[in-house]
């Protein structure tokens, strides 16, 4: 059985900066905090009740140690491999820099990478096994975004060649927004497109992204409707729209990574909210049950000089923004499959599946020996 030990805490006085997950009008403001709870480190071979430590860890001679998880630990385990342990890619194959990855309705899952020993488009079943592999014709000039829409279309986002593209399962192109190598800020092309989203009514929305610095809408046919956001760190500008998404009501959330935060706009551009509080993150996943997830970083600055080593995943409330649980990993791109198992593209030119599982404190204690 799971030894636990909570000991008596210590109350800490402080004032915290209120978050704003409100209106684009809410300013921060100090406040009294809710009583902050350091856990004192218990002896060795018991483990703190994660579910009641909300306070950083301080040994008996007063040595501060590990914070919590943000919201709470969420109790996943990881493949920190998938894909390529056991490898069954055809032989030399292995993974580049993973920009995305991506699952579709059957549980087959999309990986987009950045290497040349593999096709950039590789696919594999739940488990990892191999299935097909296809993109090498398509020239792509920097793999970034990877989506699949409710009708099990691929979406590329190549911010080389300033396009998106959309895709069957097995490769082929049904439509192309952008002009390939043509950057721009018109109507019909991009400067560096991240990532899209997909509207309840397959209205498709193009983070525009490192170039540009905006969101730009289109129908489900391609047709142009409209754009928002201009350089900048005001309401409604962005430094970086490096990844967007949309919920069941049709409100898009996007990530303004360079600016640390998340804007959320409905569907015509009016900015709604602003959170303020997740870091910079690098990519959004909204469940069509409206959960959110992230894979983000404490700033902008950590992310990029870690290469975003230093990670957390997030899942977070949609009505309040509070983060609701979180756990650590490295990570530049997140999607939920249908099954609940969460998988991570990481630049490590690797593919992280988490799913539902967690040790106990003997189990683990002898995962690793004979």
């Amino acid at each position: 059985m799971k030894k636990l030990l909570m000991l008596a805490p210590v109350t800490l006085f402080a004032s915290i900066v209120l978050v704003s997950a409100c209106g684009p009008g809410t300013t921060a403001v100090s406040a009294p905090a809710e009583e902050n709870l350091d856990v004192m480190q218990p002896p060795a071979g018991v483990d703190i009740d994660r579910t009641r430590a909300s306070g950083q860890v301080v040994d008996q001679d007063g040595r501060a140690g590990w914070y919590p998880h943000e919201g709470g630990l969420m109790e996943y385990s990881v493949a920190i491999r998938f894909g390529q342990e056991p490898h069954t890619m055809p032989e030399g194959w292995r993974f580049g820099r993973v920009s995305a990855v991506a699952t579709d309705s059957s549980g087959e899952v999309y990986v987009f990478h950045r290497g040349d020993a593999a096709d950039p488009i590789v696919v594999f079943d739940a488990e990892g096994t191999y299935q097909r592999s296809f993109g090498a014709d398509l020239d792509f000039g920097n793999e970034h975004g990877l989506r699949v829409d409710r009708h099990d279309n691929l979406w590329v986002t190549d911010n080389g060649n300033h396009r998106v593209m959309k895709l069957t399962t097995d490769g082929d192109v049904l439509m192309t927004l952008g002009i390939k190598g043509q950057a721009g800020t018109t109507d019909d092309t991009f400067d560096r497109p991240a990532d899209i989203a997909f509207g309840p009514n397959d209205e498709l929305y193009v983070a525009d992204g490192y170039g540009n610095s905006r969101v730009v809408k289109y129908d489900a046919e391609g047709n142009f409707v409209t754009t928002w956001g201009t350089p900048g760190s005001g309401p409604g500008e962005f430094d970086l729209v490096h990844s967007i998404a949309v919920d069941s009501q049709g409100r898009v959330y996007a990530s303004d990574r360079e600016n640390n935060r998340i804007q959320i706009f409905d569907d015509q551009g009016t900015l709604l909210h602003t959170w303020n509080h997740l870091g910079a993150t690098q990519n959004i996943f909204i469940t069509p049950d409206d959960q959110v997830w992230v894979i983000t970083h404490r700033d902008n600055v950590e992310n990029i000089t870690y290469d975003t080593l230093a990670g957390r995943i997030m899942r977070v409330d949609i009505d309040t923004g509070a983060i609701v649980g979180a756990m650590e990993s490295p990570g530049h791109w997140i999607d939920v499959a249908d099954n609940g198992d969460i998988f991570i593209g990481s630049l490590t030119a690797n593919v992280f599946r988490w799913y539902d599982a967690w040790m106990e404190t003997e189990e683990a204690a002898q995962a690793e020996r004979p």
